[in-house]
C-alpha cells in the first residue's frame, strides 16, 4: 500500500476506541470548546437508529485517520405521511489528514453503498461551503425543514432516488440518540488524555454565525 494512500474498509470492534480518539481530535474545539462527537460515537453503536452496514472507517498506511457513521431519520411529510431518510455524522477526519480527500472518499463511498441498499436520502446538518461539492443543496429546496419547522442554511440534502424529496416536503427529524446527555458525555471524557478547551476561535465563530441562519418554515 502507498504511503499516502486511503483505504476504506467497515469499521471492526476493534477499532472503536481508535476511532472514538480520532474522532475527539478532529472536533476538539472545532464547534464548541471541547467536544461530545467522540461520546457520541461510543453510544451510536448501540443506537437502534444506527445504520452498520455503512459504518466505515478510513485508514493511511496501517493508521485510523478518518470514519463515518450513519443513522435512519424520518421526514415528517405535511401530508402527515412519513418518509425514511439517513443522515450521517459524525463524520471524523484527524487534523493532519484533513483537506487531503479522507473526508470525501468515505461520503462518496458510503453514499453509493445506502443507494445500493435502496435508501431514498440523506439529509446532513453542515456547512453549505464543504457539503455542496458532494452533490448536497439546500434541504429548503424540496421545502423541507428542521424538526421545529424551521428552514436553516446547515440542513442540506441529497437525493438517492431522483425525485423523492420534491414529492415529501415537511420536517426532518434526526434519531433521538443525538440528544446528548452532557453529563455521561463529560463522564466519558475523563477516560481520555486530558486537553484543555478553547472558546473564540474562527470556526467556534463561523459555525454560530451559520447557526443563525434560520428562518420559520
Amino acid at each position: 500500500m502507498s504511503e499516502n494512500r486511503i483505504h476504506l474498509r467497515p469499521e471492526e470492534p476493534q477499532d472503536y476506541r481508535a476511532v472514538e480518539e480520532l474522532t475527539r481530535e478532529a472536533f476538539w474545539n472545532r464547534y464548541v470548546p471541547g467536544c461530545t462527537e467522540h461520546y457520541l460515537v461510543h453510544v451510536l453503536r448501540d443506537s437502534e437508529a444506527f445504520v452498520k452496514e455503512l459504518d466505515t472507517v478510513a485508514l493511511v498506511g496501517d493508521g485510523l485517520v478518518g470514519n463515518i457513521m450513519y443513522t435512519r431519520g424520518r421526514i415528517l411529510g405535511d401530508d402527515r405521511s412519513e418518509l425514511p431518510v439517513l443522515c450521517f455524522g459524525p463524520l471524523s477526519v484527524l487534523p493532519a489528514f484533513q483537506g487531503r480527500g479522507v473526508g470525501g472518499a468515505l461520503i462518496e463511498r458510503t453514499k453509493e453503498q445506502a443507494a445500493v441498499l435502496g435508501y431514498n436520502a440523506i439529509l446532513i446538518y453542515g456547512d453549505p461551503a464543504y457539503y455542496e461539492r458532494f452533490g448536497f443543496i439546500p434541504a429548503e429546496t424540496f421545502g423541507i425543514g428542521t424538526a421545529d419547522d424551521c428552514y436553516a442554511d446547515t440542513l442540506q440534502a441529497l437525493e438517492l432516488r431522483a425525485g423523492i424529496l420534491s414529492r415529501h416536503p415537511g420536517r426532518f427529524v434526526e434519531a433521538p440518540i443525538f440528544d446528548i446527555d452532557q453529563e455521561a458525555a463529560m463522564a466519558f471524557d475523563k477516560s481520555f488524555a486530558p486537553k484543555a478547551p478553547q472558546d473564540g476561535l474562527p470556526s467556534q465563530k463561523r459555525f454560530q454565525a451559520l447557526l443563525q441562519m434560520r428562518r420559520p418554515r
